[in-house]
């Protein structure tokens, strides 16, 4: 069961590490202390939200059509090489730097609906956290254990990134910083891959 929780909490983890819009803003908004908690409880609730509704409804179709669960599975690792791909030539091309650019302060709710319109009109977050976690979690005996991880790796990243801005900031400011990420998500990935390949 905690094998269960920690293999959601680490795919989680790693699909939401990457440099993307959300983070940045996340992380720059960390930076100035601006309403940091809203931030960080909009982001982490959207995301358990996403993935609740995967979790729940690809378990459940999993359970009346014979053919999907391998369907998922062997796709679900396919995406997860491809990703992985995708972070180790991140890695090898190297030049990717966070950068937070200064500017006028906003208000909570200009704020909020900043970062709302990061998470819900991303694409890639319903593929990451209700296509793929969903898929992934009917991998598992244990779905809401699985489910549980990767909620919880959210809430854990956001808080973190958010409240660990400044600490962050000066190391994420350098390329190299980002290569060594970017390698460590391709191998979280490939390992994930791996183990659903021989499930």
């Amino acid at each position: 069961m905690t094998s269960t929780f920690f293999a959601g909490f680490a795919l989680g983890f790693s699909l939401i590490l990457a440099i993307g819009a959300q983070n940045a803003f996340v992380l720059r908004q960390g930076l100035r202390r601006e309403h940091v908690f809203w931030i960080c409880l909009t982001c982490a609730v959207s995301d358990a939200l996403l993935i609740t509704a995967g979790v729940a409804g690809f378990g459940s179709l999993a359970t009346y059509v014979p053919w999907f669960e391998p369907v998922m599975r062997y796709g679900g690792a396919a995406f997860l090489i491809v990703y992985g791909a995708m972070s180790m030539r991140s890695a090898w091309r190297g030049g990717s730097a966070l950068v937070t650019a200064n500017g006028s302060s906003s208000g909570l709710v200009t704020s909020l609906m900043t970062v709302l319109a990061f998470t819900w009109l991303n694409p890639h977050v319903y593929l990451d956290t209700v296509v793929l976690i969903g898929s992934i979690s009917a991998q598992y005996p244990d779905r809401l254990q699985f489910g549980l991880g990767a909620v919880a790796s959210s809430f854990v990243f956001f808080f973190a990134l958010g409240y660990g801005a400044r600490l962050l900031a000066p190391l994420f400011s350098r390329a190299r910083a980002w290569q060594v990420l970017d390698v460590l998500i391709a191998v979280i990935m490939w390992a994930i891959a791996i183990k659903l390949l021989i499930m």
